[in-house]
């Protein structure tokens, strides 16, 4: 990568940064993506300003072959689109060569969730007596009853929680800010990990921080994924656990409850109704094999 490409790349992540409003997280995420078209254009002697459609058909062609699901090659190219249109905007190109790329066609991918019985039982497969123990079922709660990325967990701070008025403050992608109400449950399960919480020494700097490990710093998201893991095969669960299914689960039982696709935008936080009807699918994929169970015509 020379120089010239470097700058072009570092003024395209300010932009990212200070005009979207991008976190660091997706921030790392869109300059990962794009640093797989800047070392193939460099491989190929290619400026970054004299790119063609034909240069960036062989690169998706690429990532194909090197075995690259369609699903992340769809969002390496949607970055990719992203990052020329930005070109343009800055003037480095009048013609944007993206615009007839193709994305490859993705079938309905329905997302794994768990029902709220199947979340009981995760819950109810954690060992109260080990320290970690009443931290661990109030994350799975809070993540459940109130539908919050991971990000969003991590760094969730007593300042954004409102116990008496039953509501949390999200700050979520693009620093945008919505009210999430917390249950009753989720409440109790934080004031149960409380009296081990007040144990810890916690370090200078993270004393607002909701959730901590025990060397008293607030915990990642890999901690959350490695816990869920694990607390997923202690309950017998066969299905595959990460964070986001505790959101899917959380969407998906909101909309089987009779909420409002709107209602369930604005809780999860999602910019465009688009992403959110994807838990109508899921719906209609229950709703299928509820009337293949239980209706008359189909009982032999």
């Amino acid at each position: 990568m020379n120089d010239e490409t470097l700058k072009i790349k570092q003024r395209y992540l300010r932009y990212l940064k200070l005009q979207r409003g991008m976190s660091a997280n997706t921030l790392s995420a869109y300059e990962l993506d794009l640093n797989k078209l800047l070392n193939y254009l460099a491989g190929e002697d290619i400026s970054v300003t004299d790119v063609q459609l034909s240069d960036l058909q062989t690169f998706a062609a690429n990532l194909h072959d090197i075995g690259i699901c369609p699903r992340s090659q769809c969002r390496i190219l949607s970055g990719i689109r992203s990052f020329f249109r930005f070109l343009v905007l800055d003037g480095y190109i009048t013609d944007d060569p993206t615009e007839l790329l193709e994305s490859p066609v993705l079938g309905d991918h329905l997302p794994e969730f768990l029902t709220p019985q199947e979340v009981d039982q995760l819950e109810d497969s954690i060992d109260l007596s080990k320290p970690e123990g009443h931290r661990n079922r109030a994350i799975i709660e809070v993540l459940f009853s109130c539908g919050l990325r991971v990000s969003e967990l991590v760094n969730l701070q007593w300042s954004q929680l409102y116990a008496d008025e039953r509501y949390l403050r999200i700050l979520g992608k693009g620093n945008k800010e919505r009210l999430v109400p917390i249950s009753e449950r989720a409440l109790h399960e934080i004031e149960n990990y409380m009296p081990w919480r007040n144990t810890l020494k916690i370090k200078p700097g993270e004393e607002s921080y909701i959730f901590l490990n025990r060397r008293g710093a607030h915990l990642t998201r890999v901690m959350i994924l490695i816990m869920l893991k694990r607390q997923a095969e202690e309950a017998g669960i066969q299905k595959t656990i990460s964070p986001h299914t505790l959101r899917h689960s959380f969407a998906t039982a909101l909309l089987e409850g009779g909420a409002d696709l709107r209602v369930i935008q604005t809780l999860l936080g999602h910019e465009s109704i688009g992403t959110t009807e994807i838990y109508t699918h899921m719906s209609m994929q229950t709703l299928r094999e509820e009337i293949l169970l239980h209706h008359p015509r189909n009982i032999q």
